[in-house]
């Protein structure tokens, strides 16, 4: 059977068929979700990139991908929907062709792999979405054979083009567009090879084991690292205030408890600030009877009294 290619049709041409068809499926009540690419990078973080550079590693994807490039970067990929095990979209060309790419989940033994020699190395989730870990750690995730990424015979694609290659280059502006989407949404990657992300962090049940404590003694460690990180003496459980006696504020502060020491300085601070505002107040009432005293009062001024003149001597 021999196929026949449409036509060439132009950028401009296929992003206002795309406008049309957006509009039209939106309508209908569908959400899109379209790929937008800013500048020639098609991913900046650690997730995004990755998946790229994954893909391209692979012979049989490096010599079909780059036809994608430009088709993602122009913004054909109209929508882009990444559920448990399948990636669907539409792409723009000639017409708006549908696709759909099914990745087979990542092994249960590959997954309890990676939880193994991860354990203990990521402290949060928000280090893990944001690529924020060491290269170890990414050197894990991004093992060729037992990492996150699928490899070629765990991929089946389909795409409703006439072109019988088995990566066109919508199939590959999709790939990328999967990239670009892991920038922003690194959790699908999680989502779409069917493992939970949050496995990886440990729980506070994972921290006792890693640190042999109990959650009574880890309370009382997170005492001490505030103690260093703020420079001050946290008081132990248990420990009850010692009222400081008269006799015990006399003499040397050397020579006290760490107990009398807070309650003597903050008794200072006390008397400290009484005393400023008792001296504030002196200050302002005594500003207030100068002013009476020494300040104008034209307005309440009585004029003198004519003075009456003495008869003169005859």
């Amino acid at each position: 059977m021999w196929w026949t290619y449409k036509p060439y049709v132009s950028v401009g041409q296929r992003q206002e068929t795309a406008r049309r068809e957006i509009t039209k499926l939106e309508k209908a009540g569908r959400t899109i979700s379209p790929v937008r690419v800013e500048g020639r990078k098609i991913a900046g973080t650690f997730w995004g990139k990755a998946w790229c550079q994954h893909l391209e590693s692979y012979s049989d994807y490096a010599n079909r991908l780059p036809r994608g490039r430009s088709y993602v970067r122009n913004g054909s990929v109209l929508d882009l929907q990444i559920e448990p095990g399948k990636i669907s979209a539409l792409v723009s060309g000639s017409e708006i062709y549908s696709i759909v790419i099914n990745i087979k989940p990542l092994a249960r033994e590959t997954w309890d792999g990676i939880r193994q020699r991860l354990s203990g190395e990521i402290r949060s989730i928000i280090e893990l979405l944001r690529g924020r870990m060491s290269d170890a750690v990414m050197a894990v995730v991004t093992d060729r054979a037992g990492g996150m990424f699928p490899m070629p015979d765990q991929i089946q694609m389909d795409c409703s083009c006439p072109d019988s290659a088995g990566l066109c280059k919508h199939l590959a502006a999709v790939l990328y567009g999967v990239g670009a989407r892991l920038d922003t949404q690194p959790e699908l990657l999680f989502k779409l090879r069917q493992v939970n992300h949050l496995e990886l962090v440990p729980t506070s049940d994972t921290l006792d084991a890693l640190t042999g404590t109990d959650n009574a003694s880890r309370k009382t460690i997170a005492g001490n690292q505030l103690a260093d990180v703020f420079g001050v003496e946290m008081d132990q459980p248990g420990e009850m205030p010692i009222e400081a006696t008269p006799a015990a504020r006399v003499g040397k502060i050397s020579g006290k408890s760490v107990v009398e020491q807070k309650h003597l300085t903050a008794r200072k601070i006390k008397v400290a600030k009484k005393v400023r505002t008792n001296l504030n107040s002196k200050a302002r009432a005594g500003s207030k009877v100068k002013s009476k005293m020494t300040g104008p009062k034209k307005a309440s001024r009585k004029m003198p009294a004519k003075v009456r003149k003495k008869p003169g001597r005859a």
